[in-house]
């Protein structure tokens, strides 16, 4: 049960939930607190277990970036931006699935440290798990799928009538686009990042498929997703109108987020003057429990 925290109006002083209110999910509150928890036992652990010139946890910079990425998760599932999606806007729903997909899942993997993942590649059957769906061509096979399947008609209109499968699909966006990300920014040497010239070309193709599911949308005739037909209109938007507008939102920034983490990656590259930094290879083997 969603509870409404005073805010003052910021939205539409016409919407009928009001938007005079913030609402919180407990459910989203829970995961995300589980996942702080989660990351805090770890870090405890590894002081308690630290000697010589071992870590003795997250650094400074490193937790920062993981509290914000809960923190993102939090404004994206709850209050305005999850209202607005849920019942008013198909733009807004792909505004928030592009932060849970472009935002959250990087500042959590900048933010969490190798040795704090490593234990679970000690299992033999996890290490060789999580070897095939890292590398490059399955993460942006995963990813893609996901992103495509989910902005069919049957099954987002599926995701927006039930509440269950709503929530299936925001955990899908946000593992398979940890997968995605991780080619870019593993934080682990046994699951590497690519070679730099190698997340060029990764960041360059990622832009391809999203690009085409957003053009299918942008330029549909006709509204693929009725329940935003029967939603409030909010500014003046009709259904149609408001399809396209997600639609570029999707393709246009979209687009332009992934050109930037290229050319981050570019400078990056041309800054350390050698192409295996990011992706250097080691010799591994999963030790026995």
């Amino acid at each position: 049960m969603p509870v409404r925290l005073p805010l003052l109006a910021i939205l539409h002083p016409a919407a009928r939930i009001g938007w005079q209110y913030f609402t919180v999910h407990w459910s989203t509150v829970t995961g995300i607190a589980a996942l702080w928890g989660l990351y805090e036992w770890r870090a405890r652990k590894q002081r308690s277990a630290a000697t010589g010139g071992e870590p003795t946890g997250p650094s400074v910079a490193q937790r920062a970036s993981f509290v914000g990425g809960l923190l993102v998760l939090f404004l994206a599932l709850n209050g305005p931006l999850h209202d607005l999606s849920d019942y008013y806007l198909f733009s807004a729903h792909m505004v928030q699935h592009l932060v849970l997909t472009f935002f959250v899942p990087p500042l959590l993997l900048a933010g969490t440290p190798g040795w704090m993942l490593r234990p679970a590649l000690r299992t033999p059957w996890v290490a060789s798990l999580a070897r095939r769906v890292t590398g490059a061509r399955t993460a942006f096979v995963i990813f893609n799928v996901v992103i495509a399947a989910w902005h069919l008609p049957d099954l987002y209109n599926t995701a927006m009538a039930f509440h269950s499968v709503h929530v299936v699909q925001h955990l899908m966006f946000l593992v398979s686009a940890t997968l995605m990300w991780w080619p870019l920014l593993s934080p682990l040497p046994e699951l590497p990042r690519l070679p730099y010239p190698g997340q060029i070309l990764y960041s360059f193709l990622m832009s391809i498929p999203m690009s085409l599911v957003a053009i299918c949308v942008t330029l549909a005739d006709h509204v693929l997703y009725p329940a935003y037909s029967a939603a409030p209109r909010l500014w003046g938007l009709t259904p149609l109108a408001d399809q396209q507008l997600g639609g570029l939102i999707m393709w246009v920034p979209g687009g332009l987020f992934l050109t930037v983490v290229l050319s981050v990656v570019f400078f990056k590259w041309s800054a350390a003057g050698r192409d295996d930094r990011a992706g250097a290879q080691v010799n591994w083997r999963p030790t026995a429990q």
